[in-house]
């Protein structure tokens, strides 16, 4: 019995040893796991054109804007203490596979967040599985009026950039304010892009009580529009809204020239785009005023920017896209903080109610979305732009200086 209890004795301190070691290797074991799980990344993607059609320029010049974002998200820490991982996919402006690799960036890579895409045709064709899988997407070069009307049962797609109804408002909005616009004339393409264009110009210019002299369409393969000019300049038009990719856009101005016929042209954002530079030449692409969201470089942090991605620009005067794409991540990340999550449900409400100013590229966004409202832009946003000696700068005048909010009817 003695030597029984003696060996009891002996052991106790053993197992309270291994009982103590056992206990902190478990706390090791959960503080590693713990701090793996903190350190996993945080997948975020673009899906969108970056080679497949000539709008892929904007795709590949937003792919640097969101990578210079997420670098410098990365540096400060990350989101919620992880760094992001970021993922790009090509959907070569082909719908098909822009909805291929929405699926899987969503069921496979588990990403959070889906930045993009470049072509609104592309967007129209998956929006429905972000909005029924509650993805959030922000979108920073699509610009078709539709994309950011969601369902009532919950809508996860929100924009930085420009929108197609808040340009025609823009646009209408400075020809109704200047006196020396007499006569108005629309031009578009007949393409779905230009016919969605001339239904806005028709409904915004139905609110300011316009009605243009001319109405003329022609195809975007067309290298020559001097009949349908013949048309405008008969009906005495002196100010054409023009509604066209780049390209045509420089082919209309080259045919401006050949009827000695310059009214006063106003556009979109595409004759920021290199192909209208391309086909214009150095004297006529002068000639149009057209819209951009940063036409000119105004801010430290835009020039730090610029200097980083801006020698990998062909062509630097859309640097545009890399604002509007820096800017998406920005706000992203300032609701997932917000939130204290990443799940959809809880980004999509947080960016619905941001709660601190968000410092962007383009502008600083002061409660920028609201539960009925996914644009971070508007019209009163819009820069005024022109090309002067082989960059894109501000265009102002008079006119522009007198613009007030109620100008701008949509």
């Amino acid at each position: 019995m003695t030597k029984k209890k003696t060996a009891s004795t002996n052991t106790a301190p053993a197992r309270r040893r291994l009982t103590a070691l056992l206990g902190a290797a478990a706390a090791v074991l959960m503080t590693t796991s713990l701090q793996a799980q903190a350190a996993d990344p945080i997948k975020i993607a673009y899906n969108g054109d970056i080679s497949g059609s000539p709008s892929a320029e904007s795709g590949q010049i937003g792919v640097l804007g969101i990578g210079a974002a997420v670098e410098d998200i990365n540096k400060r820490g990350g989101v919620l203490g992880r760094p992001l991982e970021f993922l790009v996919r090509d959907d070569l402006g082909q719908p098909p596979k822009a909805i291929q690799n929405m699926t899987d960036l969503i069921d496979r890579e588990k990403v959070s967040v889906v930045f993009g895409p470049t072509n609104s045709g592309n967007a129209l064709a998956w929006k429905h599985i972000a909005n029924q899988k509650r993805m959030p997407v922000l979108v920073s070069s699509a610009s078709s009026t539709a994309i950011t009307e969601g369902p009532a049962s919950g809508n996860y797609l929100f924009r930085v950039s420009m929108v197609d109804r808040e340009q025609a408002a823009a646009l209408l909005a400075y020809v109704k304010k200047n006196p020396e616009a007499k006569a108005v004339g629309f031009f578009v393409e007949t393409t779905g892009y230009g016919q969605a264009g001339l239904k806005d110009l028709e409904q915004i210019a139905a609110l300011h009580g316009m009605k243009p002299v001319s109405i003329e369409k022609f195809d975007a393969r067309d290298t020559d529009m001097t009949s349908q000019l013949s048309k405008a300049k008969a009906a005495g038009a002196d100010t054409l809204v023009v509604w066209a990719q780049a390209a045509p856009l420089g082919h209309l101005v080259r045919s401006m020239e050949k009827l000695d016929y310059f009214p006063k042209v106003f556009t979109t954002w595409a004759a920021s785009f290199s192909g209208f530079p391309e086909v214009a030449g150095p004297k006529l692409m002068e000639w149009p005023v057209f819209l951009t969201t940063s036409s000119e470089r105004k801010s430290a942090e835009a020039d730090s920017l610029f200097a980083r991605i801006g020698p990998k620009l062909a062509n630097p005067s859309m640097f545009w896209a890399a604002s509007q794409a820096y800017d998406t991540v920005l706000l992203w990340a300032a609701a997932a903080e917000q939130a204290g999550d990443t799940k959809g449900e809880a980004v999509r409400a947080a960016l619905e109610s941001l709660n601190k100013p968000v410092a962007g590229m383009v502008k600083t966004y002061d409660k920028p979305f609201s539960a009925t409202q996914h644009e971070g832009l508007t019209a009163a946003d819009y820069h005024w732009s022109r090309w002067k000696d082989g960059k894109v700068v501000d265009f102002n005048d008079p006119v522009l200086a007198g613009l007030q909010p109620a100008d701008f009817k949509k």
